[in-house]
C-alpha cells in the first residue's frame, strides 16, 4: 500500500478498501491504547476500548468524507464517543457483574505493563506539538498532578502564568484533535 511514498491518513479512509484501514489501525493503534489507557487507569478496559474505537471505524470507514481535518482528528472522535458510552455504561455494568458474581479475563502482568508504556509514549506524542513551557506545565499540572502554587513557586513565576500555559496548551490540544472545549 505504500510502496514509493507514505498514503496520507485521509487518502486510506476515503479509498474504502480494507488494506488500506489495515495500513491506518497499524498507525494508529498503538495512540489509541494509549490514549484510553491513560484515561482509564486499566489496561484491560483501554484494549477493549480500543478494539470498539476500530470496529465503529470500520463500521464508518465507508462514510468517512475528507473534511480539511485531520483524519485522526476523526478517530479521536469515534474514541472519545466510546469513552463516553463506557463511562455511561460502566456503573451499571459493574453492578450486574458484582449481582452475578462474573468476572472478566484479564491481562498479564506483562500486557499491562506494555499498555502502561504506550499510554506514557502517546502523551508523549501528543505533547511534543506544544511549545516547551506549555508541554512541561501539562505535564508537570496534568500528570504529575502538581499544584500551580508548587510550579509557580518552582519556576518562580506567578501562579496566573502557570495556569495560562496549562490552559493555552490543552487548548490546542484540543484544536489540533478536533476536541471541544
Amino acid at each position: 500500500m505504500e510502496s514509493g511514498h507514505p498514503t496520507s491518513d485521509e487518502d486510506l479512509l476515503a479509498s474504502g478498501e480494507t488494506d488500506a484501514f489495515g495500513v491506518f489501525y497499524d498507525r494508529h493503534a498503538r495512540t489509541v491504547l494509549g490514549y484510553f489507557a491513560r484515561r482509564t487507569r486499566d489496561p484491560q478496559i483501554a484494549a477493549d476500548l480500543t478494539a470498539e474505537t476500530f470496529a465503529s471505524a470500520i463500521a464508518a470507514q465507508p462514510r468517512y468524507r475528507p473534511t480539511g481535518a485531520p483524519a485522526l482528528a476523526w478517530l479521536f472522535k469515534i474514541a472519545a464517543r466510546r469513552l463516553a458510552d463506557y463511562e455511561r455504561r460502566g456503573a451499571v455494568e459493574r453492578r450486574m457483574r458484582r449481582t452475578l458474581a462474573m468476572r472478566t479475563p484479564r491481562l498479564t502482568p506483562e500486557d499491562a505493563a506494555a499498555i502502561g508504556v504506550l499510554a506514557d509514549e502517546a502523551v508523549g506524542v501528543l505533547l511534543a506539538e506544544l511549545p516547551a513551557e506549555q508541554r512541561e506545565a501539562i505535564a508537570a499540572h496534568i500528570i504529575d498532578e502538581r499544584d500551580y502554587a508548587d510550579l509557580a513557586s518552582s519556576w518562580q513565576i506567578s501562579e496566573a502564568a502557570v495556569r495560562q500555559r496549562v490552559s493555552r496548551g490543552l487548548s490546542a490540544l484540543r484544536r489540533n484533535h478536533g476536541g471541544r472545549r
